[in-house]
């Protein structure tokens, strides 16, 4: 698709985010800086169901199918298999770096951290639908640079029951951080503080 197409979406496929991990998601991309989802295993996305926009706030809307065997309940915990309660809050941040990409964004997509994490469910084997819904409460750009900062709450629901509530969830996005010469040793080889 291109970018201004990309800008003007309501929901994406899975196949949308699959190409956006990949960075092959938008034809005409404006800079090389364009940010990137995780690649399966860790992308804990199948589709953005609603993107809302209204001035600062907004809303965006995705969903997960939960698979017998997927990779975190063969191993969290033998005998007692969960989806990982941090995995959740992963796909908020996933979520929110979307959200940022597709209100123009520019740069590598971070988490920034969340204020409250409350779990009062568990997303077990033979659940169907995870719904992340994740109400936009803040969203800034820095013209400078073209990078940006969105806050969001959040409720996780499985199978329509609501199981957590992840309060001021954010994301922010940073210029000069890929590192596509991976493994080579190179100057974004290793981590530390981000500028911001």
């Amino acid at each position: 698709m291109t970018y201004l197409e990309f800008l003007s979406s309501t929901t994406l496929s899975k196949r949308d985010l699959l190409a956006l991990s990949h960075g092959s998601c938008i034809d005409d991309p404006p800079s090389s800086q364009m940010g990137l989802l995780p690649a399966p295993p860790m992308l804990m996305l199948d589709r953005v169901v609603a993107i809302t926009h209204a001035g600062s706030r907004g809303s965006i809307v995705g969903e997960q199918d939960i698979d017998l065997d997927d990779w975190f309940f063969q191993c969290h915990f033998r005998s007692d298999p969960v989806q990982p309660g941090c995995l959740g809050v992963d796909a908020v941040w996933q979520l929110l770096a979307v959200y940022c990409m597709l209100r123009g964004a520019q740069g590598m997509c971070r988490a920034l951290g969340c204020k409250e994490v409350e779990f009062f469910g568990q997303i077990r084997p033979l659940d169907s639908v995870v719904r992340y819904e994740v109400e936009v409460r803040r969203y800034s750009e820095q013209k400078s640079t073209g990078t940006g900062v969105v806050v969001g709450n959040a409720r996780v629901l499985v199978d329509g029951q609501h199981i957590y509530t992840i309060k001021d969830a954010k994301v922010g996005t940073f210029m000069g951080l890929r590192y596509d010469d991976y493994p080579k040793a190179a100057r974004n080889g290793r981590g530390g503080v981000t500028e911001r």
